[in-house]
C-alpha cells in the first residue's frame, strides 16, 4: 500500500463513520487531501472521488435506516421520521451536486423500510401498545413516500390515526 493509498483509506473511514451530515466530512476530506498546506496535497482522480462519494451515500443509508427501524423508536439514537425525510433531501442534494443518481436499489430499500415502519407503528398504536412517534405532518410523509416510490395504496389503511393527538 502506498502512502497515497493510506491517506485515502483513512479519509474514507472518516467519511463513512462521520456524524449526521456526511457531506461535511466529505468536503473536509477533499480539502485535507488536496488543498490543506499541512495535508498531502494530492490530485484525486474520478476513481478516488467516487470512493469518497460512495462513503457519503453509505453513511446516509445507515442514518436513514436507523430512523426507519421500529426497534430504535425509544432509543436515544432515534431522530424520527421528520429527520429521516430531511436526510433523504440532503442525500438527494448531495447526489445532485455531485452529478450522481440515488441508486434505485437504495430507493427501494428505503421505501420498504418506510412501509414496514409505518405498518408496525400503526398496528402498535391501534393496539394501544404505544403512542405515535411520528413527528412529521401527513403532507411531509406523503411527499417523502411519493419521492421514494411508495404509493398511497401502499400505506397502512389506518395511518391517519398516527397524526392525531394520542390521549
Amino acid at each position: 500500500m502506498t502512502e497515497t493509498d493510506s491517506w485515502l483509506e483513512e479519509e474514507l473511514l472518516i467519511v463513512r463513520h462521520s456524524g449526521e451530515i456526511p457531506e461535511i466530512a466529505f468536503h473536509s476530506s477533499l480539502y485535507y487531501l488536496c488543498e490543506d498546506p499541512d495535508g498531502p496535497q494530492l490530485t484525486l482522480g474520478q476513481p478516488e472521488l467516487n470512493l469518497l462519494r460512495r462513503q457519503v451515500v453509505a453513511r446516509y443509508r445507515e442514518i436513514l435506516l436507523r430512523d426507519l427501524n421500529p426497534e430504535n423508536r425509544d432509543a436515544r439514537i432515534f431522530r424520527g421520521l421528520k429527520r429521516c425525510i430531511f436526510n433523504w433531501e440532503r442525500l438527494g442534494k448531495f447526489c445532485t451536486r455531485q452529478a450522481m443518481e440515488v441508486e434505485a436499489a437504495l430507493r427501494r430499500e428505503i421505501a420498504e423500510a418506510l412501509r414496514c415502519f409505518l405498518l408496525q407503528e400503526t398496528e402498535e398504536v391501534q393496539a394501544g401498545l404505544r403512542q405515535s412517534c411520528l413527528n412529521c405532518t401527513r403532507e411531509e410523509l406523503d411527499g417523502f413516500a411519493r419521492e421514494i416510490g411508495v404509493g398511497p395504496e401502499e400505506l397502512p389503511e389506518d395511518i391517519e390515526m398516527l397524526f392525531c393527538p394520542q390521549s
